[in-house]
């Protein structure tokens, strides 16, 4: 099929009401089954009753469906040549569980009221020309568990839900100018580099001997200070402390001028 699709899509009134009245879809069958009874008398049935079944690819498996075919609201128009935008008045069917328009021309953006088919369960636009950014309301279809919007020229955020997040990036890939989780950050969500950590440590290695030495020179003024300059402070201190070097002084004279006098006797002895 070629064109655009029809804007009367609102007057499917079965799919603008949420659930079904009739789950179980019934096809009335004619036929005519004679039955002679005897004396050129026959009875005629025309009619009865069965009980529709369809094959149905639901959720990418097909399978199929009997007694609850009536619950499956369902607008597969894929694998044609369907042109122009997607039209606002399918918005308006609240009781659609799947719409397929995958496989066709289709462009501009995606319709900002798709939030209105809060029965959705698979959506379907894939390997179509649509354009612009994914609207904020489709993260609010709460019941939605397939989706794939891969392979058109959607770009921007994707809009962040628990809903739209938890699909894989397949339902989202060969659009070139789309980013966000899953798929590669956008612009400006990139977090700063971690500082380098060898300049880290060049850091620390440096700090190193600075605390030493800092260390060092506290020390040094402060046992200085702490003996000198209570000598300073203190008279008696200071007078018996030179004493004591005097002292020591002496002795280390005295000292050394006996060990030079028996090595200068060991010397005469040995000569």
């Amino acid at each position: 099929m070629s064109g655009t699709i029809p804007l009367c899509l609102n007057n499917l009134i079965a799919m603008t009401h949420l659930g079904s009245p009739q789950v179980t879809i019934q096809s009335e069958i004619l036929y005519v089954d004679v039955d002679y009874t005897g004396d050129g008398n026959y009875n005629f049935n025309l009619s009865g009753t069965f009980d529709d079944h369809l094959l149905v690819i639901w959720k990418g498996v097909e399978q199929e469906y009997g007694k609850t075919l009536g619950l499956l609201k369902v607008i597969d128009l894929s694998c044609n040549k369907l042109s122009g935008e997607i039209p606002k008045e399918i918005t308006s069917l609240q009781g659609l569980i799947t719409l397929n328009l995958s496989r066709n021309m289709l462009k501009e953006s995606i319709i900002g009221e798709i939030g209105q088919l809060i029965a959705l369960e698979s959506l379907d636009l894939s390997a179509n020309h649509l354009s612009g950014e994914i609207p904020q309301s489709l993260s609010g279809l709460s019941f939605l568990s397939v989706l794939d919007l891969s392979n058109n020229n959607l770009s921007g955020n994707i809009p962040s839900s628990t809903q739209l997040q938890s699909f894989n990036a397949t339902s989202y890939s060969e659009n070139p100018g789309l980013c966000g989780a899953p798929l590669r950050k956008c612009p400006g969500d990139e977090t700063p580099n971690p500082p380098n950590t060898d300049n880290t440590e060049n850091d620390e290695e440096s700090f190193k001997p600075l605390c030493f030495f800092t260390g060092m020179t506290a020390g040094f003024l402060i046992g200085f200070w702490g003996i000198f300059g209570s000598l300073l402070v203190n008279r008696s201190w200071r007078h018996k402390y030179f004493q004591m070097v005097n002292k020591s002084a002496d002795w280390v004279k005295l000292t050394v001028e006996l060990n030079m006098g028996k090595l200068h006797r060991i010397l005469r002895l040995r000569g």
